[in-house]
């Protein structure tokens, strides 16, 4: 697998602990015209600290990023734990349709907001995914062809993602799916 996510690192470890399996994502300001798209059903997560905010997290996940923050790498590596496929993805076309998603995520509210009003269009993406831990930590160089604010990136080498072993059993995988699609599901159903 050469197709890596750049998602925030207290994100990507929320999701490593399979305590969240939501992606909400906007689009970064390198993004295509089109914005983001699921481009990739499997990509390994590449945790960053760009635009990395504290604030930006509920407070439980504050204090994680705590926890955490010491054991980021230096900024010349790229350190990978998981592989990602998405099972599901909305386009959340109003912010009340992705509010419903709270309770499901790391993300503050105000955060959403602003993801869902930032640029031309009102919408922000949902991403449900299977996260697996790789069999074995991968650490890189931070190439500069890294860089940037956007949502994917082609690694120089390929890293093996065969061994990985999913996060949560199939029973919990599947209570949470179910409730991504019940809050979005409810959200849809006419009157």
């Amino acid at each position: 697998m050469r197709i890596a996510f750049k998602e925030w690192a207290i994100i990507v470890d929320v999701l490593g602990a399979g305590e969240q399996i939501i992606i909400l994502r906007k689009g970064g300001i390198r993004e295509d015209r089109g914005g983001f798209q699921v481009e990739h059903s499997q990509f390994l997560l590449f945790p960053t600290l760009f635009h990395q905010q504290r604030e930006s997290v509920i407070p439980s996940a504050q204090q994680r990023f705590d926890e955490i923050a010491p054991r980021f790498p230096d900024p010349s590596q790229l350190r990978l734990d998981y592989f990602a496929e998405v099972v599901s993805w909305r386009r959340l076309e109003s912010l009340a349709v992705a509010e419903r998603l709270r309770g499901q995520h790391f993300w503050r509210d105000e955060v959403i907001r602003q993801r869902f009003d930032w640029g031309k269009e009102k919408n922000i993406h949902a991403l449900a995914v299977r996260v697996c831990r790789l069999r074995k930590t991968v650490t890189l160089p931070m190439l500069p062809s890294y860089g940037g604010c956007r949502s994917w990136i082609e690694l120089a080498s390929d890293i093996p993602t065969e061994d990985a072993s999913p996060v949560l059993s199939p029973e919990s995988f599947a209570e949470k799916l179910g409730q991504f699609h019940a809050a979005l599901d409810q959200a849809y159903v006419a009157p």
